[in-house]
């Protein structure tokens, strides 16, 4: 064996995986084809909310006089915005190169495929420098990822002028005047709120009835609201029957209630989805299952052909790194003989729009549709301290509690800095966490993470503030 594992991707997935089994003692090898960190680092999660913060610090610029500051003609430089984001990506990208020097992780920079072996596949892989290296390993782990969704035949592709995805919009030349995004869930809402926040006229065109449709009910409403008041427009309940690429722009041909409508802008972004990277890697030779574009794996990542699992994005929903570093940690203790914990834990998702967007669990129409009967708290931001001296006073907090045993089982939040604070309720979910407990958690004051505190307390009917 040249290995005991081999991991293909080196994404938040792969890379924790690799260290992880080090850390296990185990010899390890990653094979990535493009950028250490993979889609995550290097165009997806990192360099996105680099271009939000630039996007939130200048939207704050016309609230000054809110907090009785000053400025005068204020700008931006939109090259300089992109330019620090892609910094803030190759950092972190050197950062993962330093990690797998320090846990002896060797890198094979290209692009690999499987054949059959024993105990595991063998890794074929076409090198960036030129020729080949075949590799054997006891095991072998796909972190391939996903991208973009595209759908061609209606003119959803990207041209990397007018039509862009998730990676033309991170390195765009110049703020586009006009623009339209083609899907809102959190892709979608993140880019839109970014160049809304630099002043782009922004529409954004959901086909289910709401924005934001996994989320909560009364957030995805809440946040339409929120999102219309700085702006932004929105066409729901809206299909896309056509994308026409003009001399200046684009025209969106798109259908809702019966009627048809047709919007012009300078440049769209497609936001409807991602699929797995799941070709040219040899798995119909192998036997492997795919179901919509993703590998079919067991809840320890095994796909069934020996000694080949798969973890993340290529796995399925949810499409989230975090997702993925835990089902890499997971699938590799596995193969070590350490006995699983918290296989199951829940997997909060955030959305870093303005307002931010935060939940874990259920929803209060999810726990209903599964029998369960619910205790539902609320409490708003605009009634919090910390909230009103900081001038962010928008949103509020929402728990969902069983009612026969009073575990928490779902909190959604919008507000400033939600995502800060999700993690909270994520633990209380972890550890089985009742209302007795969280009830009677000391919560510091004064702090915005205090509405978590009412929220637990509104859903019995005890809160203190409102």
């Amino acid at each position: 064996m040249d290995f005991d594992v081999v991991i293909i991707g080196s994404g938040p997935g792969g890379y924790v995986t690799a260290i992880r089994a080090s850390q296990l003692g185990l010899k390890v090898a990653i094979v990535e084809r493009e950028l250490l960190g993979g889609i995550c680092l290097n165009w997806g999660c990192i360099p996105t909310k680099a271009l939000l913060k630039s996007g939130e610090v200048y939207e704050q610029l016309g609230h000054l006089a809110d907090y009785g500051l000053k400025v005068e003609k204020a700008s931006f430089d939109f090259p300089g915005v992109v330019a620090r984001s892609r910094k803030v990506a190759a950092q972190l990208n050197s950062g993962v190169a330093f990690l797998m020097k320090k846990h002896k992780i060797e890198v094979i920079e290209g692009t690999a495929k499987l054949e059959k072996g024993s105990p595991a596949p063998k890794v074929v892989v076409a090198l960036k420098a030129g020729g080949s290296r075949t590799v054997q390993a006891k095991h072998v782990i796909l972190a391939t990822g996903a991208r973009a969704r595209t759908i061609p035949a209606i003119g959803l592709e990207p041209d990397g002028e007018r039509v862009w995805t998730y990676r033309e919009a991170l390195t765009a030349k110049a703020c586009p005047k006009s623009l339209i995004v083609i899907g809102s869930g959190a892709i979608g809402i993140e880019f839109a709120s970014f160049y809304r926040a630099l002043g782009a006229d922004v529409t954004v065109i959901e086909a289910l009835p709401r924005i934001l449709p996994v989320e909560d009910e009364e957030v995805s409403k809440a946040a339409h609201k929120a999102y219309e008041k700085r702006g932004l427009k929105f066409r729901v309940g809206a299909s896309v029957k056509k994308l026409t690429k003009l001399k200046a722009g684009v025209s969106v041909e798109l259908e809702a209630g019966g009627k048809s409508e047709t919007l012009d802008a300078e440049v769209a972004i497609v936001a409807v989805g991602i699929v797995g990277n799941v070709e040219n890697l040899g798995l119909e030779a192998l036997g492997v299952k795919i179901d919509r574009t993703h590998v079919v794996t067991d809840a320890y990542g095994a796909t069934g052909v020996a000694g080949l699992y798969a973890i993340g994005d290529v796995a399925g929903p949810p499409w989230l790194a975090h997702k993925a570093s835990h089902e890499g940690v997971h699938c590799i203790e596995h193969i070590a003989g350490v006995p699983a914990s918290n296989l199951h834990s829940p997997i909060p998702g955030c959305t870093y729009s303005t307002p931010q967007i935060a939940s874990v669990g259920l929803t209060e129409a999810q726990a209903k549709e599964k029998g369960i009967s619910v205790k539902v708290g609320r409490f708003p931001f605009k009634v919090n301290g910390k909230a009103i001296a900081s001038g962010e006073t928008e949103g509020f907090v929402k728990t969902v509690f069983d009612a026969k045993t009073g575990a928490l089982i779902g909190a959604h939040m919008i507000g400033a800095e939600v995502t800060e604070m999700i993690q909270g309720f994520t633990i209380a979910i972890t550890l089985e966490s009742t209302e007795a407990e969280l009830q009677a958690t000391v919560f510091p004051h004064p702090t915005m993470s205090e509405a978590m505190h009412e929220a637990s307390l509104d859903a019995f009917g005890m809160v203190l503030h409102v």
